[in-house]
């Protein structure tokens, strides 16, 4: 079996979750009031996402090089991405977070080519604009859908290992068919019965992944 290992940004392929560091460097005083409104249900994460940077005044270089300053990729993750390069096994991240952040981090640990399903952005005199290509027809409101991206690895005939920690993340954990899971989502599938395996690095991935292609012990 061919894995394709798909995981979460923050928190999870980033020790940080970046998009709060750059909220609370940047943000104003609203924006964890926000939160709150998104944790208690009132809100999507889309509108959480964009009601918080709308405020925020710095430009796109200034948030990628504090990104690049104080953010780190979680232990084993470049090494992973270069072990499935080497055998032709899909990694990629899949994140409702925003591109610009992301492929900061990226850059900065030399994984800038690492494929991304995320928000994708463009700044403008007016603020921030957000594009949402990976949604499913007709829930456009709803943003980008990580379920979407596992299903369509699947239908590639891809044994989907995921990685993740959040809310968004069950969506697409409950559709793979290995979970590597630690915070809210580990949670989440105890309670609904998804069987999943606790994460802590991609060290634990990796032999995952060597596993399903048959190369242990070599």
């Amino acid at each position: 079996m061919v894995p394709a290992i798909l995981t979460d940004f923050d928190d999870t392929a980033a020790v940080q979750n970046v998009a709060e560091m750059l909220l609370h460097k940047f943000g104003d005083d609203s924006w964890q009031d926000v939160r709150e409104r998104f944790r208690a249900g009132e809100l999507t994460l889309k509108e959480y996402q964009e009601i918080t940077f709308s405020n925020i005044q710095a430009d796109r270089a200034t948030m990628q090089e504090y990104v690049k300053d104080n953010a780190v990729l979680r232990p084993h993750f470049t090494e992973l991405w270069e072990y499935c390069k080497e055998l032709n096994s899909p990694m990629a991240i899949v994140s409702l977070g925003l591109d610009f952040y992301i492929q900061a981090l990226l850059e900065k640990e030399g994984a800038a080519d690492v494929p991304t399903y995320c928000v994708n952005t463009r700044f403008t005199p007016d603020g921030i604009t957000y594009y949402y290509h990976h949604t499913y027809p007709g829930e456009a409101e709803r943003g980008n859908s990580k379920g979407l991206i596992v299903d369509r690895y699947r239908q590639l005939g891809y044994h989907v290992i995921y990685v993740g920690d959040g809310r968004s993340d069950f969506e697409g954990a409950e559709r793979a068919d290995t979970v590597f899971a630690h915070s809210f989502l580990a949670e989440e599938c105890q309670r609904q019965g998804v069987a999943f395996r606790p994460f802590t690095d991609f060290g634990d991935v990796m032999e995952t992944t060597r596993e399903l292609l048959g190369l242990t012990g070599t």
